[in-house]
């Protein structure tokens, strides 16, 4: 087994086809986060301005086995990321190469994370569980071998919560949900002005997640690049603010699970686009992210945003909903689901999906 440095740009398609051969026996796999490895890996996105990213594959002889990143972010500086890695199976102790790699290059670093691809809003975690069936949209679908690569590193556990819509609906409908606040205005986003609301988003992001694990710093462009591959799929409903006295002080995303629309391994396109607007059936919605300045987070913003997107939710007709991913020592968003969940429908719901990230010293 032999690891070589590879030119990122040149030789992504190198870089890309080892993956390709990875998810061939994997019919579950979908490849609608291409786009956000093509900004990270061969593009020269905003990431790029405070991130080194150094492309790896591994091959046995002739044969290409695998492929990894190495990305040090000076706003997560004391971390090297092993990031978009992928593996054929049984390539024994290929965690300590890595290692020792890492160690020459970043000399400086103090830790290592592997399965952060360069921030959390570009996606994180090996799947731990659900391998026979597709992904939700914008969650990873990893090989079942992959987190016995890194057993003996400290693993950091994340999981989503699934919920039927019908029952939140009925006890959405028969409650009485505290969203009043005077002050408290709530809104969508203005599609036709994404640059602007993308900046807001950033802006919160960076206010509500300092003390999120993993957490880095964004800048508007980063944010504003990772929503322009999918500008065509996303509505103005699919990102709701809540401002007080006019200053935005939380969000609310969500978005349909576009991977309904992918039945092989490809990335969306505009058949997709279409198929959308002609309202292709997609009966589940991804409850991504939501963020709410710290002294507001004992209000009812939360829930004002959510009554928001009810009509929404509604129309579209969806009868599931994942919310996610959540890391086990996040206590108080795994509190907000949970709690939100029992109150819908008196049950007490396990994880659903589960995933990992495994950490080490450097």
């Amino acid at each position: 087994m032999k690891i070589e440095s590879i030119d990122r740009k040149r030789d992504y398609k190198t870089f890309s086809r080892a993956a390709k051969d990875v998810y061939s026996n994997y019919p579950h796999f979908r490849d609608t986060e291409k786009s956000i490895e093509k900004l990270l890996v061969k593009g020269d996105s905003g990431f790029h301005q405070h991130a080194a990213v150094k492309c790896f594959i591994i091959r046995d002889q002739n044969d290409l086995i695998g492929r990894f990143c190495l990305i040090n972010d000076t706003n997560l500086a004391e971390y090297v990321q092993v990031a978009f890695f992928e593996a054929q199976e049984g390539l024994g102790d290929v965690y300590a190469k890595i290692k020792s790699i890492a160690r020459k290059i970043y000399p400086d670093c103090t830790k290592i994370v592997v399965g952060l691809n360069g921030h959390l809003n570009y996606g994180a975690g090996f799947l731990l569980n659900r391998f026979d069936e597709p992904p939700l949209f914008g969650l990873p679908y990893t090989p079942p071998y992959y987190p016995n690569y890194f057993k003996d590193l400290t693993e950091h556990r994340m999981f989503t919560f699934r919920q039927s819509m019908k029952e939140y609906f009925e006890w959405a409908d028969s409650s009485q949900i505290k969203n009043k606040m005077d002050g408290l205005s709530i809104r969508t986003m203005d599609k036709g002005n994404i640059k602007k609301e993308s900046a807001i988003y950033t802006r919160l992001n960076n206010q509500c997640f300092v003390k999120h694990p993993y957490w880095a710093d964004r800048d508007d462009r980063e944010d504003l690049e990772l929503f322009y591959p999918f500008r065509f799929l996303l509505k103005s409903e699919h990102l709701i603010f809540a401002e007080f006295e006019g200053k935005p002080v939380g969000f609310f995303l969500w978005y349909p699970d576009f991977n309904q629309l992918v039945r092989s391994h490809r990335d969306l396109n505009i058949k997709d686009v279409i198929r959308v607007n002609l309202k292709a059936p997609i009966d589940a919605f991804r409850f991504t992210e939501i963020g709410i300045l710290p002294e507001f987070q004992r209000s009812p913003v939360a829930m004002a945003m959510l009554v928001k997107a009810n009509p929404y939710l509604r129309k579209a007709g969806f009868k599931f909903c994942e919310g996610g991913f959540i890391f086990e020592q996040n206590r108080a968003s795994v509190l907000f689901a949970t709690r939100l969940m029992q109150r819908s429908s008196s049950l007490i719901t396990d994880p659903y999906r589960r995933f990992a990230v495994y950490e080490d010293r450097l």
